[in-house]
Protein backbone atom coordinates (compact mmCIF):
# COMPACT_ATOMS: atom_id res chain seq x y z
CA UNK A 1 0.00 0.00 0.00
CA UNK A 2 3.03 2.28 0.00
CA UNK A 3 2.51 5.24 -2.23
CA UNK A 4 -1.23 4.78 -2.69
CA UNK A 5 -3.81 7.11 -1.27
CA UNK A 6 -6.31 5.64 1.10
CA UNK A 7 -8.72 8.49 0.43
CA UNK A 8 -9.11 10.01 -3.01
CA UNK A 9 -8.61 13.72 -3.43
CA UNK A 10 -11.85 15.54 -3.97
CA UNK A 11 -11.68 18.47 -6.36
CA UNK A 12 -13.92 21.31 -5.31
CA UNK A 13 -15.52 23.71 -7.75
CA UNK A 14 -12.67 26.21 -7.52
CA UNK A 15 -10.07 23.61 -8.49
CA UNK A 16 -8.46 23.13 -5.07
CA UNK A 17 -8.12 19.65 -3.62
CA UNK A 18 -9.78 20.45 -0.30
CA UNK A 19 -11.63 23.23 1.39
CA UNK A 20 -9.59 25.95 3.05
CA UNK A 21 -8.99 25.97 6.78
CA UNK A 22 -11.73 27.77 8.63
CA UNK A 23 -9.59 29.10 11.46
CA UNK A 24 -6.03 29.93 12.34
CA UNK A 25 -3.84 27.42 14.16
CA UNK A 26 -3.09 27.76 17.84
CA UNK A 27 -0.84 30.67 18.64
CA UNK A 28 2.72 29.88 19.65
CA UNK A 29 2.17 30.68 23.34
CA UNK A 30 -1.03 28.60 23.49
CA UNK A 31 0.68 25.70 21.72
CA UNK A 32 3.64 25.84 24.12
CA UNK A 33 1.30 25.83 27.13
CA UNK A 34 -0.74 22.92 25.76
CA UNK A 35 2.46 20.98 25.04
CA UNK A 36 3.56 21.52 28.66
CA UNK A 37 0.23 20.21 29.97
CA UNK A 38 0.18 17.25 27.60
CA UNK A 39 3.76 16.44 28.59
CA UNK A 40 2.55 16.18 32.18
CA UNK A 41 -0.17 13.80 30.98
CA UNK A 42 2.23 11.72 28.88
CA UNK A 43 3.06 9.47 31.81
CA UNK A 44 0.83 6.43 32.45
CA UNK A 45 1.05 6.80 36.23
CA UNK A 46 -0.08 10.42 36.00
CA UNK A 47 -2.98 9.51 33.75
CA UNK A 48 -4.07 6.82 36.21
CA UNK A 49 -3.59 9.19 39.14
CA UNK A 50 -5.64 11.92 37.44
CA UNK A 51 -8.41 9.44 36.67
CA UNK A 52 -8.52 8.31 40.32
CA UNK A 53 -8.76 11.88 41.58
CA UNK A 54 -11.37 12.77 38.96
CA UNK A 55 -13.45 9.74 39.95
CA UNK A 56 -13.10 10.38 43.68
CA UNK A 57 -13.68 14.11 43.53
CA UNK A 58 -11.34 14.67 46.44
CA UNK A 59 -8.58 12.18 47.21
CA UNK A 60 -5.95 12.04 49.93
CA UNK A 61 -2.40 11.23 48.82
CA UNK A 62 -2.43 8.33 51.26
CA UNK A 63 -5.25 6.71 49.28
CA UNK A 64 -3.29 6.78 46.01
CA UNK A 65 -0.43 4.49 47.05
CA UNK A 66 -2.27 1.17 46.93
CA UNK A 67 -4.20 1.53 43.64
CA UNK A 68 -1.14 2.91 41.84
CA UNK A 69 1.31 0.52 43.49
CA UNK A 70 3.75 3.35 44.14
CA UNK A 71 5.44 4.80 47.22
CA UNK A 72 4.42 8.09 48.79
CA UNK A 73 7.47 9.98 47.44
CA UNK A 74 6.61 8.79 43.93
CA UNK A 75 2.97 9.83 44.39
CA UNK A 76 4.15 13.25 45.58
CA UNK A 77 6.38 13.63 42.53
CA UNK A 78 3.51 12.87 40.15
CA UNK A 79 0.87 14.94 41.93
CA UNK A 80 3.30 17.88 41.94
CA UNK A 81 3.80 17.54 38.17
CA UNK A 82 0.03 17.52 37.62
CA UNK A 83 -0.42 20.47 39.97
CA UNK A 84 2.34 22.40 38.19
CA UNK A 85 0.46 21.81 34.94
CA UNK A 86 -2.68 23.22 36.55
CA UNK A 87 -4.60 19.95 36.42
CA UNK A 88 -4.77 19.31 40.18
CA UNK A 89 -5.09 21.52 43.18
CA UNK A 90 -4.17 20.37 46.65
CA UNK A 91 -4.78 21.32 50.24
CA UNK A 92 -2.68 20.17 53.17
CA UNK A 93 -4.75 18.41 55.82
CA UNK A 94 -2.57 17.33 58.72
CA UNK A 95 0.45 15.64 57.20
CA UNK A 96 -1.33 14.64 53.98
CA UNK A 97 -2.38 16.45 50.82
CA UNK A 98 -5.95 16.21 49.58
CA UNK A 99 -6.16 16.55 45.79
CA UNK A 100 -8.93 17.75 43.47
CA UNK A 101 -9.08 18.02 39.69
CA UNK A 102 -9.32 21.54 38.28
CA UNK A 103 -12.40 21.15 36.05
CA UNK A 104 -11.82 24.42 34.19
CA UNK A 105 -8.38 23.22 33.14
CA UNK A 106 -9.75 19.94 31.78
CA UNK A 107 -12.49 21.85 29.96
CA UNK A 108 -9.85 24.12 28.39
CA UNK A 109 -7.94 21.06 27.15
CA UNK A 110 -11.09 19.60 25.64
CA UNK A 111 -11.91 22.91 23.95
CA UNK A 112 -8.42 23.22 22.50
CA UNK A 113 -8.73 19.79 20.90
CA UNK A 114 -12.15 20.37 19.38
Amino acid sequence: MMGTRRFPLVRLDDGVCCKPLSRAPLGEADAAELARVFAALADPIRLRLLSLVAEGGEVCSCDLEEPLGRSQPTISHHTRALADAGLLTGEKVGRWMVWRVVPERLAALRAALS
